[in-house]
Protein backbone atom coordinates (compact mmCIF):
# COMPACT_ATOMS: atom_id res chain seq x y z
CA UNK A 1 0.00 0.00 0.00
CA UNK A 2 1.33 3.46 -0.73
CA UNK A 3 1.23 6.03 1.70
CA UNK A 4 0.47 9.36 0.59
CA UNK A 5 2.61 12.69 2.06
CA UNK A 6 0.43 14.91 4.10
CA UNK A 7 -0.75 18.12 2.06
CA UNK A 8 -0.34 21.02 4.84
CA UNK A 9 -3.20 23.55 5.30
CA UNK A 10 -1.23 26.08 3.58
CA UNK A 11 -0.14 23.79 0.61
CA UNK A 12 -4.35 22.79 0.36
CA UNK A 13 -4.98 26.68 0.53
CA UNK A 14 -2.61 27.91 -2.11
CA UNK A 15 -3.79 25.02 -4.52
CA UNK A 16 -7.88 25.85 -3.96
CA UNK A 17 -6.98 29.56 -4.76
CA UNK A 18 -4.84 28.29 -7.96
CA UNK A 19 -8.00 26.46 -8.79
CA UNK A 20 -10.13 29.13 -8.75
CA UNK A 21 -8.08 31.73 -10.48
CA UNK A 22 -7.62 29.16 -13.52
CA UNK A 23 -11.55 28.17 -13.28
CA UNK A 24 -12.14 31.92 -13.13
CA UNK A 25 -9.53 32.72 -16.25
CA UNK A 26 -10.45 29.82 -18.45
CA UNK A 27 -14.56 30.62 -17.81
CA UNK A 28 -14.19 34.35 -18.93
CA UNK A 29 -11.56 33.67 -21.61
CA UNK A 30 -13.19 31.07 -23.06
CA UNK A 31 -16.62 33.01 -23.37
CA UNK A 32 -14.83 36.25 -24.19
CA UNK A 33 -11.89 35.71 -25.94
CA UNK A 34 -7.87 36.19 -25.04
CA UNK A 35 -7.10 39.60 -25.41
CA UNK A 36 -10.94 40.97 -24.24
CA UNK A 37 -9.98 39.47 -20.59
CA UNK A 38 -7.71 41.71 -18.16
CA UNK A 39 -6.43 40.19 -15.44
CA UNK A 40 -8.66 42.36 -13.36
CA UNK A 41 -11.66 40.66 -14.33
CA UNK A 42 -9.92 37.42 -13.67
CA UNK A 43 -8.47 38.63 -10.06
CA UNK A 44 -12.21 40.41 -9.48
CA UNK A 45 -14.02 36.72 -10.80
CA UNK A 46 -11.89 34.42 -8.51
CA UNK A 47 -12.56 37.31 -5.31
CA UNK A 48 -9.08 37.59 -4.86
CA UNK A 49 -6.73 40.65 -5.31
CA UNK A 50 -4.86 40.98 -8.55
CA UNK A 51 -1.54 41.23 -6.31
CA UNK A 52 -2.69 37.54 -5.19
CA UNK A 53 -3.42 36.83 -8.85
CA UNK A 54 0.55 36.87 -9.80
CA UNK A 55 1.68 35.71 -6.79
CA UNK A 56 0.40 32.64 -8.65
CA UNK A 57 1.03 33.35 -12.41
CA UNK A 58 2.66 35.58 -13.95
CA UNK A 59 0.21 36.42 -17.17
CA UNK A 60 -2.71 35.23 -18.32
CA UNK A 61 -0.67 32.93 -21.30
CA UNK A 62 0.31 31.10 -17.60
CA UNK A 63 -3.37 30.63 -16.65
CA UNK A 64 -4.70 28.87 -19.88
CA UNK A 65 -1.24 26.80 -19.83
CA UNK A 66 -2.09 25.13 -16.60
CA UNK A 67 -4.73 23.88 -17.77
CA UNK A 68 -2.66 21.69 -19.85
CA UNK A 69 0.66 21.80 -17.55
CA UNK A 70 -0.22 17.78 -15.85
CA UNK A 71 -0.58 16.40 -19.68
CA UNK A 72 2.92 15.60 -19.92
CA UNK A 73 3.63 13.92 -16.33
CA UNK A 74 0.26 12.19 -16.90
CA UNK A 75 0.96 11.03 -20.59
CA UNK A 76 5.29 9.74 -19.32
CA UNK A 77 3.20 8.01 -16.20
CA UNK A 78 0.41 6.54 -18.30
CA UNK A 79 3.60 5.00 -20.79
CA UNK A 80 5.69 3.66 -17.81
CA UNK A 81 2.89 1.97 -16.43
CA UNK A 82 1.35 0.25 -19.77
CA UNK A 83 2.32 -3.57 -19.79
CA UNK A 84 5.29 -4.33 -21.46
CA UNK A 85 4.03 -7.09 -23.86
CA UNK A 86 1.80 -4.06 -26.07
CA UNK A 87 2.84 -2.93 -28.90
CA UNK A 88 4.44 0.53 -29.34
CA UNK A 89 1.18 1.76 -30.92
CA UNK A 90 -0.79 0.42 -28.16
CA UNK A 91 0.81 1.41 -25.52
CA UNK A 92 1.35 4.76 -27.34
CA UNK A 93 -2.19 5.16 -28.32
CA UNK A 94 -3.80 4.60 -24.57
CA UNK A 95 -0.57 7.16 -23.38
CA UNK A 96 -2.12 9.69 -26.29
CA UNK A 97 -5.59 9.00 -25.46
CA UNK A 98 -5.36 9.96 -21.60
CA UNK A 99 -4.55 13.39 -22.64
CA UNK A 100 -7.05 14.26 -25.27
CA UNK A 101 -9.64 12.27 -22.85
CA UNK A 102 -8.57 15.24 -20.42
CA UNK A 103 -9.15 17.79 -23.39
CA UNK A 104 -11.87 16.99 -24.75
CA UNK A 105 -14.05 14.17 -22.69
CA UNK A 106 -15.66 16.86 -20.08
CA UNK A 107 -17.37 20.03 -20.36
CA UNK A 108 -18.34 22.18 -23.39
CA UNK A 109 -15.38 24.83 -21.93
CA UNK A 110 -12.93 22.68 -22.60
CA UNK A 111 -13.95 22.81 -26.01
CA UNK A 112 -13.38 26.60 -26.22
CA UNK A 113 -10.27 26.27 -24.21
CA UNK A 114 -8.42 24.02 -26.70
CA UNK A 115 -10.06 26.27 -29.22
CA UNK A 116 -8.38 29.29 -27.58
CA UNK A 117 -5.27 27.73 -27.63
CA UNK A 118 -4.82 26.65 -30.53
CA UNK A 119 -6.49 29.80 -32.10
CA UNK A 120 -3.86 32.65 -30.23
CA UNK A 121 -0.99 32.17 -31.31
CA UNK A 122 1.11 33.18 -28.63
CA UNK A 123 -0.76 30.05 -26.41
CA UNK A 124 -0.15 28.15 -29.21
CA UNK A 125 3.59 28.53 -29.27
CA UNK A 126 3.95 28.08 -25.46
CA UNK A 127 2.09 24.47 -26.09
CA UNK A 128 4.15 23.31 -28.62
CA UNK A 129 7.04 24.38 -26.25
CA UNK A 130 5.26 22.38 -23.91
CA UNK A 131 5.08 19.61 -25.92
CA UNK A 132 8.73 19.80 -26.75
CA UNK A 133 9.12 18.86 -23.30
CA UNK A 134 6.74 15.79 -23.17
CA UNK A 135 8.50 14.32 -26.33
CA UNK A 136 11.55 14.23 -24.30
CA UNK A 137 9.73 12.33 -21.45
CA UNK A 138 8.09 9.81 -23.76
CA UNK A 139 10.97 9.31 -25.92
CA UNK A 140 13.28 7.83 -22.48
CA UNK A 141 10.37 5.73 -21.37
CA UNK A 142 9.85 4.24 -25.32
CA UNK A 143 13.80 3.95 -25.40
CA UNK A 144 13.47 1.95 -21.52
CA UNK A 145 10.62 -0.30 -22.79
CA UNK A 146 12.63 -1.18 -26.00
CA UNK A 147 15.77 -1.59 -24.30
CA UNK A 148 17.12 1.05 -26.95
CA UNK A 149 20.08 3.81 -26.39
CA UNK A 150 18.45 7.34 -26.93
CA UNK A 151 21.63 8.87 -27.51
CA UNK A 152 22.29 6.38 -30.88
CA UNK A 153 18.88 5.32 -31.80
CA UNK A 154 16.62 7.60 -33.90
CA UNK A 155 13.87 5.19 -33.16
CA UNK A 156 12.44 6.54 -29.46
CA UNK A 157 12.64 10.55 -30.40
CA UNK A 158 11.32 9.62 -33.82
CA UNK A 159 8.22 7.29 -32.44
CA UNK A 160 7.78 10.00 -29.22
CA UNK A 161 7.02 12.85 -32.14
CA UNK A 162 5.06 10.74 -34.51
CA UNK A 163 2.59 9.94 -31.31
CA UNK A 164 2.72 13.74 -30.39
CA UNK A 165 1.47 14.85 -33.77
CA UNK A 166 -1.34 12.13 -33.73
CA UNK A 167 -2.28 14.14 -30.84
CA UNK A 168 -2.32 17.44 -32.02
CA UNK A 169 -4.15 16.40 -35.51
CA UNK A 170 -6.90 15.02 -33.11
CA UNK A 171 -7.26 17.90 -31.37
CA UNK A 172 -7.07 20.34 -33.94
CA UNK A 173 -9.79 18.46 -36.42
CA UNK A 174 -11.97 17.93 -32.85
CA UNK A 175 -11.09 22.03 -32.25
CA UNK A 176 -12.06 22.25 -36.03
CA UNK A 177 -14.82 20.69 -35.85
CA UNK A 178 -16.78 22.39 -33.14
CA UNK A 179 -16.94 19.33 -30.96
CA UNK A 180 -18.67 17.52 -33.82
CA UNK A 181 -16.06 14.42 -34.22
CA UNK A 182 -15.98 12.15 -31.83
CA UNK A 183 -12.27 12.18 -30.80
CA UNK A 184 -12.10 8.92 -29.78
CA UNK A 185 -12.80 7.62 -32.89
CA UNK A 186 -10.55 10.36 -34.49
CA UNK A 187 -7.43 8.81 -32.27
CA UNK A 188 -8.13 5.48 -33.29
CA UNK A 189 -8.23 6.51 -37.01
CA UNK A 190 -4.89 8.24 -36.56
CA UNK A 191 -3.24 5.36 -34.85
CA UNK A 192 -4.22 3.25 -37.56
CA UNK A 193 -2.52 5.31 -40.22
CA UNK A 194 0.90 5.66 -37.93
CA UNK A 195 0.80 1.71 -36.21
CA UNK A 196 2.92 0.76 -39.15
CA UNK A 197 5.93 3.02 -38.61
CA UNK A 198 5.57 2.50 -34.33
CA UNK A 199 5.63 -1.15 -34.49
CA UNK A 200 8.42 -1.16 -37.63
CA UNK A 201 10.66 -1.49 -34.82
CA UNK A 202 9.47 -4.41 -33.06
Amino acid sequence: MTIRPEVSLAQRKRQLVSDELTGAALKLLARKGFDAVTIDEIALAAGVSKRTFFRYFASKEDVVIQFLAEMGTGMRAELAGRPARESPSVALRHTVWLSIDACAGHTDQALRVVQLILGTPALHARFLERQAQWRDGLAAEVADRLDLDPATDLYPQLAAGIALTAFDTVLQRWSDSDGAEDPAELTDRAFAVIAPALDAVA
